[in-house]
């Protein structure tokens, strides 16, 4: 396995939106990154993946770009970005910018010309059909609810689009597109930045695209519109489409690559990631993220369910051992688009600060490369706002209308759903200390902040020498210093245990072993006897250790993680 920086790296996420205000508009900004970069220099990671920052109308707070090479106004200037990257690279830090070329905004340039004529020479950067039997081409829902097309009047035809109907999708087929994408990101790595994370890079091969077929989705509950997102991922020219990004552009620079991947499948992970014959680096899978859900349900991703830890060893432990040697995993919990993992996976009230730290024993210690999203090192939690009217993520904002409205179902129950899947959960704005609007802004933020913020800010978590900061900054240290952290194999123990998850990371003649308690209950740790070792010794655990500990008959505390080197 080839040693690389992106291997031993670990990242983190910036939303700027959330992160810090420096003019007191309520919008985090590009000065307000530069002015906490030493945050992140402290906690130890060395690169940083920032959302988009492009000049964009903020219907999906920037993941709809109207302008790639420009600055989103909120955000600051050109300038502002050039001294945050200057700022970043003084401190070792990369940097790994959003690359959203599945769509774009329909304010985008490109899009206000294609729409205006069926030969518009702009017209084939964007996917057109016809009306079927007076309505849409076929019955497939937008991520964010509806329809996945939109009529355009001007060329009298709908317009594809996964997300929402001001973000058409982009042609691949159209060499045009793809030319254009190519160029500009060497825009970027000319001034500077060191990879790209792909938005949905998995959905740019649509199989509508490549032959025109457009075959409606399958039918899992009543009503026309079902989910369509199985119907335009991981196309037929998928790898040709990458192989070509890796050619004319990734392979001329020492670089990061990260593609998201919804609906990937191992062998697609293997065949995007290979060392040899892939593209990207790695990718985000959402397996581990959909084990919450209720699988079929008409409700999608809002259909909770309690996580049945087998399902997660079983998930977890199959991308571990199939990427092994062949590829790269990401290793990740929570991300702009998902619910916090403390009150996810873990207890946000009596054990917060232990589950928190459990949670990040669990994950930095397998292979990969491992991801904190802004504000998971301090512990922060789900916010539960009172009304709608308090969200602004839009597929929260829909799913609630189409729900209540459409559905008949009651508000109460529906905002149960958003309390615990909700995207606005992990943007509301970082909390910096106790004071007036957690130091984010000095004016009004523009999502409130969770009212947790006075017990848990950064400031606490700085001064407290026991924080579930201080305790990412040791787990972050540990996986620099301890090279079988990022390549040594992977071995599951106690599949069968509902309780606790462990595993083992060998690396030649190095072995850990890893034992998380993923409850508040206190189960009995008993290793295999087949794991032979004549001492242990104690790396890291998130509570108090007394030595002379006997691992073949360990009671775990309430979230107990413990790490200890097998001589």
């Amino acid at each position: 396995m080839k040693k690389t920086w992106w291997k031993e790296s670990v990242v983190y996420q910036i939303y700027p939106r959330s992160f810090c205000d420096s003019n007191g508009d309520g919008v985090g900004d590009l000065p307000g990154i530069s002015s906490k970069l030493d945050h992140l220099k402290t906690l130890g990671v060395n690169v940083v993946w920032l959302s988009p920052v492009y000049k964009s109308p903020n219907d999906d707070n920037g993941y709809d770009i109207s302008d790639y090479r420009a600055i989103m106004d909120e955000f600051g200037t050109m300038a502002d970005f050039d001294t945050m990257l200057a700022g970043m690279h003084e401190r070792g830090i990369k940097l790994v910018m959003d690359l959203v070329v599945n769509h774009t905004s329909d304010e985008h340039a490109w899009f206000q010309e294609a729409k205006k004529s069926r030969d518009n020479p702009y017209h084939d950067y964007y996917i057109w059909r016809e009306a079927k039997d007076g309505r849409e081409p076929n019955n497939w829902e937008a991520a964010f609810s509806g329809s996945a097309w939109q009529w355009n009047e001007a060329t009298g035809e709908y317009f594809l689009h996964m997300f929402s109907k001001k973000q058409p999708d982009l042609n691949w087929e159209n060499p045009k597109v793809r030319a254009e994408v190519f160029e500009m990101m060497h825009f970027w790595f000319k001034k500077g930045v060191d990879g790209f994370r792909m938005d949905v890079i998995n959905m740019i091969s649509k199989p509508c695209a490549a032959d025109g077929s457009l075959p409606d989705a399958p039918v899992i509950r009543p009503g026309f519109l079902q989910p369509g997102f199985m119907m335009v991922t991981n196309g037929p020219k998928l790898l040709d489409h990458l192989a070509e990004m890796k050619r004319e552009v990734l392979a001329k620079y020492d670089c990061m690559s990260v593609g998201e991947a919804p609906l990937a499948t191992i062998k697609q992970g293997v065949e995007i990631t290979n060392e040899e014959t892939g593209s990207l680096n790695m990718l985000f899978q959402f397996e581990h993220m959909d084990l919450d859900s209720i699988g079929g349900h008409m409700m999608g991703k809002w259909a909770y369910k309690p996580l049945e830890l087998h399902d997660l060893k079983a998930t977890m432990t199959r991308w571990q051992n199939a990427l092994d040697g062949r590829g790269w995993n990401s290793l990740y919990l929570s991300n702009h688009d998902q619910p916090r993992p403390v009150s996810r996976f873990g207890d946000d009230k009596q054990y917060r600060v232990e589950s928190a730290k459990m949670l990040g024993t669990f994950l930095h210690f397998m292979q990969g490369t491992p991801y904190v999203y802004q504000g998971e090192e301090i512990g922060m939690t789900n916010v539960r706002f009172a009304t709608i009217e308090e969200y602004q993520d839009i597929e929260s904002v829909n799913m609630y209308r189409e729900a209540v409205n459409d559905r008949h179902m009651k508000p109460a129950e529906v905002l149960e759903s958003i309390y615990a899947k909700g995207r606005d959960n992990a943007r509301t704005p970082l909390q910096w200390d106790a004071s007036a609007n957690a130091c984010f802004t000095s004016g009004k933020p523009w999502l409130k902040l969770n009212p947790n913020y006075r017990e848990v800010n950064a400031a606490q978590a700085l001064a407290d020498p026991d924080s579930v900061f201080h305790y990412y900054r040791r787990l972050i240290a540990l996986r620099k210093a301890n090279p079988v952290m990022v390549y040594g194999h992977y071995a599951l123990i106690l599949a069968e245990h509902p309780e606790i998850y462990a595993y083992t990371r060998t690396l030649e003649g190095d072995r850990l072993l890893v034992v998380c308690n993923f409850s508040g209950n206190t189960p009995m740790f008993k290793l295999p006897a087949d794991i032979n070792f004549g001492a242990a010794e104690l790396v890291i655990a998130n509570l108090d250790v007394a030595s002379g500990t006997d691992l073949r008959a360990l009671m775990l505390r309430p979230w107990e993680s413990r790490v200890y080197r097998l001589r």
